[in-house]
This record gives structure tokens, sequence and C-alpha cells, in this order.
């Protein structure tokens, strides 16, 4: 389908710098900024620095379900492990990288509550009287990846759905 200039270990590497920025985050804030009191405006009230502990998913859903949520990580993570190795030979590289991306929160969310219980979240956002869920680099980048990987379906599509240089759209493949 489409060339990837980079080497299989490069996703693995980008995964690691994703988790490595995560981690190093959460430790600067959670020795930097007190639990559950210090607010620092970044934009004004926009953008706050705070620091709390999540025991649930992204966005505080689910509290209190740690072996659900490492049982569910472990899955996801063995699944994209296996889908960045199938993919790579046929996949296009905003793909790769996507997996890449999400592997690398995915692990910085996962290692939180593996050994803790619980992860530190402390990016808050606030639109006026609404204050978005406070969340973390791994949340992010998690989000991110998700929206390059719908991203790369979109573009896959529209070069599926592209007609051939004769002018004649491709014909369906059958379903075997």
């Amino acid at each position: 389908m489409k060339r990837r200039i980079w080497p299989v270990w490069a996703y693995y590497v980008v995964a690691v710098v994703v988790f490595l920025i995560d981690f190093v985050s959460k430790k600067i804030i959670s020795r930097t900024v007190e639990l559950d009191t210090e607010r620092i405006p970044v934009l004004g009230d926009f953008f706050i620095i705070t620091h709390i502990r999540n025991r649930g998913a992204a966005f505080g859903m689910l509290q209190e379900q740690r072996l659900f949520f490492l049982i569910v990580t472990i899955v996801v993570v063995v699944g994209i492990l296996w889908y960045l190795h199938r993919s790579y030979r046929t996949g296009s590289g905003l793909l790769l990288f996507a997996l890449s991306v999400i592997l690398g929160g995915a692990v910085g969310n996962f290692l939180d509550r593996a050994l803790f219980g619980e992860v530190v979240d402390f990016l808050q956002f606030n639109f006026g009287t609404y204050t978005f869920p406070i969340f973390n680099l791994a949340d992010s980048a998690i989000c991110g990846g998700v929206a390059l990987v719908i991203l790369d379906a979109l573009l896959t599509m529209k070069q599926e759905n592209k007609p051939h240089d004769n002018g004649k759209q491709p014909e369906e493949q059958p379903i075997v």
C-alpha cells in the first residue's frame, strides 16, 4: 500500500518517547504541585496546571475499577503490538505512528495503575463555567493517536475510492 520510511523498531522508539514524556511530567507534577489544592494558571482561568489522582479511566470514568483497567490495558497493548507487526508491511506510516503513540500512552497510564492504583492527572481546561475533566499527557497521546488512526482510515478510504489512471473506479473485490 504505502511505503514506510522508518524501520519497525523506530515505532517502538516513538512509544518509549511518549511513555518517558508522560512519566517525567507526572513525576514533576507529583513533586512540585500540591495534591488537590494548588492551581497554577497558565492561560488565565482557561488552562491551569493542577494535581489530582484519578482511580478511574480517562476523564474520571469508572472509578475504583483497577483490576478491570489493568486487564483491559494488557489486552489493548497486546492487540496494538500484534496489529503494529501485522500492518508493518502494508500499513501506512501514519497508522504505525498512531499505534505507537497510543501504545506509549497506554503503557504510561498502565504503569501508574499497576504500581499505585491511580494515575496523576494535571491538565485542566475551563470553558466558562464548564471544567473539562482533568487529564494527563498519556490521555492526550491516546486521544491524539486514535484521531490519527481515524485520519488514516479516512485517507485510506479516499485513496481506495480514487479512480485509476484510466478514469475507471476500482472494481469491488469479492470478500473471501
